[in-house]
């Protein structure tokens, strides 16, 4: 993929919310032409802001796991040791809070502002950002647990590849440079 990478054919994007995994995912999926997975789309959320049920979940995520290519955004605790065997490459997008907290508030507020679609018919309002349910909230609550997690894969990262961005500019010069890889 970039020098000094192996060819990993499957993929997942890991850092904390707010981090730009799904836009990441996405283009790397453009550039490696590796089927993206979404995780709140296509494993976690129903319409109507239901969480789809955990056995589902695991049934899903255990099915794209089992294929030979692919990128997932995530990867719920709930499921994770169904996804992390597999592996090939994670990429962690471990950006400060500050940073990632005004990501998220700026994307949730445009949500919001422009009646943007989240994922499966779910949009964003102001009454959820202000709710036990806010994505805002939830940021506080799983940013030191995400960090950690992500810091544990790559001291110990047994047979996958681990790279660490700690800023988005790394994140896309990497890109970039991949984009040039493959381009030729």
């Amino acid at each position: 993929m970039t020098p000094g990478l192996p060819a990993a054919r499957r993929i997942l994007i890991y850092g904390v919310t707010g981090s730009g995994k799904s836009t990441f995912a996405r283009q790397l999926g453009a550039v490696t032409k590796l089927p993206c997975h979404l995780v709140d789309d296509e494993i976690g959320w129903l319409p109507g802001w239901k969480s789809r049920p955990m056995a589902d979940q695991q049934a899903l995520a255990s099915a794209i796991a089992a294929g030979d290519e692919w990128i997932l955004d995530s990867a719920y605790a709930q499921w994770r040791s169904a996804v992390m065997p597999r592996v090939e490459l994670l990429i962690a997008l471990d950006y400060p809070r500050w940073l990632s907290f005004a990501r998220l508030t700026r994307r949730s507020l445009r949500r919001v502002y422009r009646c943007e679609e989240v994922c499966n018919g779910n949009r964003e309002t102001l009454g959820r950002l202000r709710s036990a349910d806010s994505i805002l909230l939830w940021h506080f609550s799983s940013f030191a647990r995400k960090r950690r997690t992500m810091r544990a894969l790559a001291a110990n990262p047994g047979k996958m590849h681990v790279v660490i961005f700690r800023h988005p500019r790394q994140a896309e010069r990497w890109l970039d440079q991949l984009a040039k890889l493959v381009v030729e």
